[in-house]
């Protein structure tokens, strides 16, 4: 027999002979009502798990990761406002239709089960993933099973201190409201959590406001792994800058009484705490586990024994908000309506094909106040006597730095934040000054982590703000990449585009760093951003070009709230000359303002019909300069600039070359990894375009020293190529 029918039969034996299991007194604080309101919430979650394994047996159902011992989450719920931004462990369901219960008009159950059935009309993922989440209860969706949600959980907090001091535009949160999120005790020896949890200590131990309640849901258990006794306690009762709280949240009572303490504190102190909720964990990880595989029976069966509902009933006894027999009968009607809404919501209609998967790949577009640009007389004061500088050429990272001023002094929602950016103006000097012109809160020097960096932008995007992050190096990148992947870019996709994550992550990458080196400062790797569906990637390769696609971005960002990276080549940054020593052939002058490189077009030098060179960021650098060489040997060729690696400029591209003899594609990335010379050669083949070869980087980590460069494609193996692929 399935272990639910046991713990259900249980439940149906035991309160008609109030057979219940010891526990404390009812805690005061809570009315006979709310007692009510939060014990439905927890019977209907347990209905729904009951039924979603009913739907799965049945082939009508997708999901079977319950919420069965974990009810008391509703009293948690009812302890928090309504505006309380809430990101929720997966097990917290009877906190969402608590949540529901506040806000009239609210058919939790319907919508669980749509979300069960995969049907496309589930109001939050619209059929795309079982996931918890509503726009109207404050509730972003989480797919997360190992607490990567906590970093942004750290960075909405945050904005709530920057909002009060600089609201913009797009405000979501309160003024007052705090921002919760939930977890397993197995999640939270997670690194990203642990990460998550030393950053909130890390901002409070300053005083910075950071008003977060974290709430671990310890049920000694992951999966099939023990959590060793104690173990929560022991390593969160005392941890600095982080006020520490617990409750048994088997009984409803003294968790609501706790989490409503917690939540008070921490809205009036505006710091982080941390709720240790002890919980069960019923019917095993999900509907195919068996418990009794590697737990033994007797240890089931006290779990069982010990099951949440029959402790809510017993207190509301001892309390005289309810009667046992009309517990039990709410328990019966729920289970029985449960079961007569899935029989209907199984109908519904599923999604069937490629186009309504991805229709939410791409957010909507919205609307954002008029500008003009920034004024001159904030210019004056920003420039100061750079301003006159900007007729003469410059090198890419002084025109950058420039483009950052105009775009922060245009529009106030922007925040940089990333390692050493305010203070020492970045490790380039690329964000020199912007601190002095902004203050610290628009220029945030981070701890070294790069996941709290991505958190941080990620809770801010959620606030309203428009996040510029910066990762020191690409291959930092690599530390932290399932923020990307498995939030921000998840986001608008899991909630059917009402969630968003508007950013422009800037990276510092690429190779060709002679003085400065090895693997960890020069990284060629780009596949696992170009891998990311829905992310644009852009990358520059001059000064005036860099300019304009940051604009690009920006609006991007702000106006179609997309998440972009925008990867700067490092050793591009310093680069003056292109052909001779002092020819200041590869500086530019500042362009216009307003003056934007579009999204899917590509950079075209020279109108040579012998070959076409396709490339992007160095490779750039170093066609322009075989351009040269191989003009002087009476070979007329162009060079294309891709611009955008993601999503591919294809239709330009192809209007690029078009007319020229051979095309020889030129790709810094590895020649098997995944680099953007793959999709270019595929994307020419498939449109018919014949003679083409391919220069790319090889296998391998780039050296430190005289052999930085080794790997790599060089001036003359361009030259050489072409005239292999005209011969």
């Amino acid at each position: 027999m399935p272990r639910s029918q046991i713990v259900h039969d249980n439940f149906l034996r035991r309160v008609p002979v109030g057979d219940f299991p010891a526990g404390r007194a009812p805690a005061p604080g809570l009315t006979a009502e709310t007692a009510v309101a939060i014990y439905r919430a927890q019977v209907e979650s347990r209905a729904l798990d009951l039924q979603a394994r009913a739907m799965q047996k049945a082939g009508q159902g997708f999901y079977t990761i319950g919420s069965s011992g974990h009810e008391g989450m509703a009293a948690v719920a009812a302890a928090l406002r309504v505006d309380d931004m809430a990101f929720l462990h997966y097990r917290d369901a009877a906190f969402q239709i608590a949540r529901a219960g506040q806000v009239p008009g609210q058919t939790p159950v319907w919508d669980m089960l749509l979300s069960f059935a995969s049907s496309s009309e589930d109001p939050i993922s619209g059929g795309r993933h079982k996931v918890l989440g509503s726009k109207v209860l404050n509730i972003p969706p989480q797919t997360s099973t190992i607490a990567s949600h906590l970093p942004k959980a750290v960075g909405a907090a945050y904005s709530q201190g920057l909002a009060a001091r600089r609201p913009p535009e797009h405000r979501q949160l309160a003024p007052d409201a705090i921002v919760m999120c939930s977890f397993g005790d197995a999640s939270a020896n997670h690194s990203t959590a642990q990460g998550a949890f030393n950053t909130a200590q890390w901002t409070a131990y300053q005083s910075i406001p950071l008003p977060l309640l974290f709430v671990c849901e310890d049920n000694g258990i992951g999966i099939s792994t023990r959590t060793p006794k104690g173990w929560i306690e022991a390593t969160f009762s005392a941890r600095p800058g982080l006020k520490y709280f617990k409750a048994d949240g088997l009984d409803l009572y003294e968790t609501h009484a706790v989490a409503k303490e917690a939540a008070d504190w921490v809205r009036r102190r505006r710091k982080p705490a941390f709720l240790h909720l002890r919980t069960v964990r019923l019917y095993g990880h999900a509907g195919a586990d068996l418990p009794t595989t590697y737990m033994a029976k007797d240890l089931v069966e006290a779990e069982e024994a010990n099951d949440p509902l029959l402790h809510s009933v017993r207190l509301m006894a001892e309390a005289g908000a309810l009667d046992p027999a009309e517990a039990l009968a709410i328990y019966l009607d729920t289970r029985e309506r449960v079961a007569r809404v899935a029989a209907e919501a199984v109908t519904r209609p599923r999604l069937s094909d490629a186009k309504g998967v991805m229709a939410s790949l791409i957010p909507p577009r919205r609307d954002c106040k008029p500008t003009n640009g920034p004024e001159a007389e904030a210019r004056a004061e920003a420039f100061g006597p750079e301003l006159k500088q900007m007729a003469e050429p410059q090198i890419m990272s002084k025109l950058i730095n420039w483009a950052l001023t105009d775009l922060m002094l245009e529009h106030g929602e922007i925040v940089l934040m990333g390692e050493d950016v305010g203070r020492k103006g970045g490790v380039y000097g690329v964000t020199q000054k912007l601190q002095q012109r902004f203050g610290p809160d628009r220029m945030i020097d981070t701890l070294l982590d790069e996941q709290s960096i991505l958190g941080l932008a990620i809770g801010l995007a959620q606030n309203g703000f428009l996040p510029m992050p910066e990762i020191q190096f690409l291959a930092y990148l690599h530390n932290a990449e399932d923020q990307l992947r498995g939030e921000a870019a998840t986001l608008p996709f899991f909630s059917n585009g009402q969630y968003t994550n508007p950013m422009v992550l800037r990276i510092a990458g690429l190779g060709y760093q002679k003085g400065f080196g090895g693997h960890f400062h020069n990284d060629n790797s780009v596949a696992v951003l170009r891998d990311i569906p829905g992310l644009i990637l852009a990358v520059p390769s001059d000064g005036a070009e860099a300019v304009r696609m940051l604009r690009e971005c920006v609006r991007l960002a702000r106006e179609e709230q997309r998440l972009v990276v925008f990867l700067e080549p490092i050793a591009l940054y310093p680069m003056r000359d292109l052909l001779d020593d002092k020819d200041g052939g590869w500086m530019r002058t500042y362009p216009p303002l307003g003056e934007r490189t579009e999204m899917g077009t590509v950079g075209l030098h020279g109108d040579g019909t012998d070959l076409a060179i396709v490339t992007f960021g160095n490779g750039v650098y170093l066609s322009r300069q075989a351009q040269a060489d191989l003009a002087a040997e009476g070979i007329a060729a162009r060079v294309i600039d891709l611009r955008w690696l993601s999503p591919l400029p294809e239709a330009a591209m192809l209007e690029a070359v078009r007319g020229c003899g051979r095309v020889l594609v030129v790709d810094e990335c590895r020649r098997t990894g995944g680099g953007p010379s793959e999709a270019v050669v595929s994307a020419l083949t498939l449109a018919g375009v014949t003679g083409i070869a391919r220069l790319a980087a090889e296998d391998s980590f780039i050296a430190t020293g005289p052999a930085y460069a080794a790997t790599m494609p060089s001036r003359a193996q361009i030259v050489a190529a072409a005239k292999a692929a005209l011969a």
